[in-house]
């Protein structure tokens, strides 16, 4: 008896250096615990060189978009970018030149240069119409070679009369009347009043018409002397005169 438990003692002495000499040797345990802890220490590295890449393609991508418009390799996009670049400038230089050309363009919407139609540049008749009653009409034809301007409405003097015939306001224009050579422009005179209730009449054997410049009352140039029926013409206060009108039917309305 005492032999078998000390054999048994001596096994299970054996057992347990067994075990022991086991979990010194072996791969796991505490040596498992800082394998573990260890992995992610070394996944880190491999995870930062797989993002390194993808940012750097990221930003070669976004370069490449903002020269040209449009993704590629890094070497394309630089040639690209100098590319944009060269096309930008000369972009502004066309800008530069187009600027410059609407110079002559502003010039051409100027307003043309002012020249009145006068005794010089026209001729000018004066006639008695039988209707609207006691109307004259003056006719004002361009002789000349350029356009001129009829400003406000002409000044009538009958031989030395001392007073000037005031126009008929509402017979006022929208622009001024502007002849080409060749065309006629007129006025219509209202010699006196049909009712008689003019005062002071007196016939005039001589007409003389005067043309305003730019601004009114001002000089135009030489007048006009238009002949007159050989009776003559009557006139009292009642004479007015339209502005100058583009037809015949305008200036005898009044």
């Amino acid at each position: 008896m005492r032999t078998s438990r000390l054999q048994l003692l001596a096994a299970a002495g054996v057992t347990i250096a067994s075990l022991a000499l086991t979990a010194c040797q072996d791969g796991t345990g505490t040596r498992d615990e800082g394998a573990s802890a260890s992995q992610p220490v070394a996944s880190a590295p491999s995870d930062a060189p797989s993002q390194a890449p993808e940012e750097s393609a990221s930003g070669s991508g976004g370069n490449g978009s903002t020269a040209n418009g449009s993704t590629g390799s890094g070497g394309d996009t630089a040639g690209s970018g100098e590319s944009g670049s060269g096309s930008g400038s000369g972009s502004g230089s066309k800008g530069s030149s187009a600027g410059k050309g609407s110079a002559p363009g502003g010039s051409d919407d100027a307003p043309a240069r002012f020249n009145p139609c006068n005794g010089s540049n026209t001729s000018v008749s004066a006639a008695p119409v039988s209707r609207p009653v006691n109307h004259m009409l003056i006719t004002v034809k361009n002789t000349g070679s350029k356009n001129c301007d009829l400003t406000y409405y002409p000044v009538l003097r009958f031989d030395e009369m001392q007073w000037v015939p005031q126009p008929v306001e509402e017979s006022k224009p929208q622009a001024v009347v502007t002849l080409a050579p060749g065309e006629s422009a007129y006025a219509g005179v209202l010699l006196s009043a049909a009712d008689g209730s003019g005062s002071g009449g007196a016939t005039g054997k001589k007409l003389t018409v005067g043309f305003q410049g730019r601004t009114p009352n001002s000089d135009g140039g030489p007048a006009a002397i238009p002949s007159l029926p050989a009776k003559g013409v009557y006139y009292d206060s009642s004479l007015t005169v339209t502005y100058w009108q583009s037809s015949t039917d305008d200036a005898l309305t009044y």
